[in-house]
């Protein structure tokens, strides 16, 4: 590469050399642009320009461990959701688009006049809960997870939004086994194990297993959740889960039986994919 490159070049080489390395060429645009804090008219305006040899350091730099496999999450240390800043680190899961989804329903189909009570089971960095205490500051919400270090890194996203919620250390329902919440969310471990040979590299060697798999194909948390939950809800409560994209009827079927007098349905996400369950007792 030559010493006086234009950003247009110095993207070109480093998109050309993560694709050799089987990434996502764009990849280097995102990182080129969360680095210096533009937006997408900051990053056309300066393509022509000479890139400064700290800047160009900078995103060879990310661009090799990104193409080493290191998540952009990662080298970056955050991720967005929801347009809210999160950090991220190896003891979280790195949030993602299809809880976006989840998130974005529940505020689309919650009354904002109301006050309710509100928990996010397995909350990791605490993305689901922060972003609907940020969205309804009425609400009162409460975040549990088994993980300690997930747990600090949840209080710190909560601190940094300037936002209240209760968290508590335990397995799933445990810490709250006796109230009752208006509203339960979780993104719950789903991946079997037999998975495992499809999933990206990087998610094995970054992200935590007990935040990704789980056992009976992926299936026991929605199993115990199903016995959990249906002394936890209120009258008129909602649950929305995440699930996996072909567990749609085994978990259907798991919650018609839990609660029998209840709507229990599959939505799907923006591709089309089987993707959350609703239960509106």
């Amino acid at each position: 590469m030559i010493t006086n490159s234009t950003y247009r070049e110095v993207l070109k080489w480093a998109s050309s050399f993560l694709e050799t390395s089987g990434k996502e060429g764009f990849a280097a645009e995102r990182l080129l642009m969360e680095r210096q804090n533009w937006n997408r008219t900051d990053f056309v305006l300066h393509l022509n320009e000479e890139m400064p040899s700290d800047v160009k350091r900078q995103l060879l730099a990310d661009v090799a461990e990104h193409g080493g496999g290191r998540p952009i999450q990662h080298i970056l240390g955050y991720e967005w959701f929801y347009g809210i800043k999160f950090k991220v680190t190896h003891n979280t899961l790195i949030p993602r688009p299809e809880t976006e989804e989840i998130v974005d329903r529940f505020l689309q189909q919650t009354e904002i006049e109301k006050s309710l009570k509100v928990l996010d089971i397995g909350t990791g960095t605490g993305a689901i809960a922060v972003t609907i205490k940020k969205e309804r500051p009425q609400y009162e919400v409460t975040a549990t997870d088994l993980s300690a270090k997930a747990l600090t890194v949840a209080k710190e996203n909560a601190e940094i939004n300037k936002v209240a919620i209760r968290f508590m250390e335990g397995d799933l329902t445990q810490p709250v086994r006796s109230e009752k919440f208006d509203v339960i969310l979780s993104n719950p471990p789903y991946i079997g194990e037999h998975e495992k040979n499809v999933m990206d590299q990087s998610v094995l060697d970054y992200e935590p297993p007990m935040a990704l798999f789980a056992e009976n194909n992926g299936l026991l948390i929605y199993q115990r959740l199903a016995k959990e939950l249906p002394q936890m809800l209120s009258p008129n409560g909602q649950i929305y889960l995440e699930i996996g994209y072909q567990q749609g009827q085994s978990v259907k079927e798991l919650f018609e039986q839990a609660f029998p007098s209840s709507v229990v349905r599959i939505e799907k996400d923006l591709s089309g994919h089987d993707r959350m369950l609703y239960v509106q007792t």
